[in-house]
Parts: structure tokens; sequence; C-alpha cells
């Protein structure tokens, strides 16, 4: 698989291992792994257990297979929408989020209009991801600007009982994922009041 600004890396389609025990823990670990709340998130909280999201890990982050992971969306026939690309450069690990089709390899912000529609929009072709509620935990991450809470926490929560996250813990592991996303945009440097007028 090639993305344009990785070379020839060796990146390769990931999609399979999203239905595995572990997968959820290991991508939405990652919103949480920022230290700017009190309290710790648990693998358990998004299925699986430390052990799943501990042997999955391995697979996502192996130096030698970057997985990638398309939420493709078709607009007049061309080809559109959002890679998660798992980038495991010798010690610079991370995971980037780059618009399919694009000549360049910036990150990506997604305002709330745009996540849910890729994630409700029908997938391209038979490639990619094609479960809404797996589209819109992929992307998750990338949402950025200015939202309502009450619509973001209900349709978090709504997409991790899509994936199969335990009703326990469903409540808490949204309140989680939505406080760090908040923590993330009140400190957005590119972020400007929409009343201010700046």
């Amino acid at each position: 698989m090639l993305i344009t600004g990785y070379g020839h890396g060796p990146v390769v389609a990931g999609e399979a291992l999203v239905g595995h025990p572990g997968f959820w823990s290991c991508h939405l670990l990652g919103l949480c792994a920022d230290g700017a709340c009190g309290g710790r998130a648990e693998p358990e909280w998004f299925g699986g257990d430390g052990a799943d999201a501990d042997a999955l890990s391995e697979v996502l982050f192996d130096p030698e297979r970057w997985p990638a992971f398309r939420v493709l969306t078709g607009d007049q026939g061309s080809e559109g929408g959002v890679v998660v690309v798992y980038r495991n450069l010798g010690d610079e690990f991370g995971v980037d989020y780059l618009r399919a089709g694009s000549t360049s390899c910036g990150e990506v912000r997604l305002s709330w209009s745009e996540l849910t529609g890729l994630a409700d929009g029908p997938a391209f072709g038979g490639d990619g991801v094609r479960e809404w509620a797996e589209r819109f935990l992929l992307l998750l991450p990338c949402l950025g600007g200015v939202w309502e809470e009450e619509a973001v926490r209900g349709r978090t929560a709504a997409a991790l009982r899509g994936v199969g996250v335990p009703e326990a813990t469903v409540e808490v592991a949204a309140a989680h994922l939505l406080g760090h996303l908040e923590r993330r945009a009140s400190h957005d440097p590119g972020w400007r009041s929409p009343l201010g007028g700046r």
C-alpha cells in the first residue's frame, strides 16, 4: 500500500484488525495518554482486557508493518476520506490522520459535522472500514473545533456500544474520552472563539 509522503515504507492494510479483542483499547487509550486527567483509563473499559491490548499493541506498533485504516468516501466518483496510519519509525511512534488522495501528508483535524459525515457516509468501493461505529471511533481522536457536549457524548457512547464495549463501562469510557477531547480543544492555539470575533 502506497501513501503519499510515506515513500515505500512498510504500510499495510490494517482493517482486519478492527474486530480483534483489544483493538479499541489500544486505539482509544492513545487519546487518553496525555496525562491530563486524575483517573487512569483501563483497557477493560473498551472491551477485551489488558492481555488482549498488549498482544494487539505488538501488531499495531510493529516497525516492520505499519497498519493503515482507510475511512473512504466517494465524492462524485473520486476517492476521499481519511487514512489512519500507525507510524512505527524507530523510536518515533505515533498515529497519523491523513486526507485520502491528498498530495500532502499534513495532520487532519475534523469538525463535528465532518466527523459524523465521514462516519455516516457511504463507504467508497470495497476498501476500508465500513461500519459507522468503527469509522466514528477511528476518527474520534482528530475531532477539533467547537462541539455540543451532549451530542458528542451520546454519539460516542452509541459507537462504543456498536463495537461491543460492555454496557457497564460505556458511559465512563465515553465521558473519559470526551474529557480528553475537551481539554485538548481548550488548549488548541489555533482555536478562536465564535463570539470574540478573533
